[in-house]
């Protein structure tokens, strides 16, 4: 994990969502539809979060994914004790929200996250 002060630059808009706890607008970040095998990591701290073998589409209008790697991704209950936030273990930059019960894989459990807060490598 890099120091804080080797994370990477975020533009206004990452900041406002991995610093700020925002959230992009549906169907309309980058990774949303993508397909293609790797591996996303934080945009802040690099950390590997998810593999692509674990994204499915859940039309909800953020990547989702039903598995994380372990020790990388932390789970908060949000003030309001309805929803768990997920969060970056290196750097506790926000993710999105996850959510268990919803029938949608095997494993039932989506990560809904969102686009701006990961990069992706193949």
């Amino acid at each position: 994990m890099k120091d804080k002060e080797n994370w990477n630059a975020l533009t206004f808009d990452e900041a406002y969502v991995i610093e700020k706890k925002g959230t992009e607008r549906p169907f309309t970040g980058e990774y949303y539809l993508a397909k293609e095998k790797g591996t996303y990591h934080c945009k802040r701290c690099d950390l590997p979060l998810y593999e692509s073998d674990t994204k499915f589409d859940s039309g909800c209008g953020w990547p989702s994914f039903d598995a994380h790697k372990e020790k990388n991704v932390l789970f908060i209950l949000d003030s309001d004790g309805k929803r768990t936030e997920i969060i970056c273990a290196g750097c506790e930059g926000h993710l999105g929200h996850v959510f268990f019960g919803e029938q949608f894989t095997e494993k039932n459990t989506r990560h809904c996250v969102n686009s701006i807060s990961v990069k992706f490598r193949k």
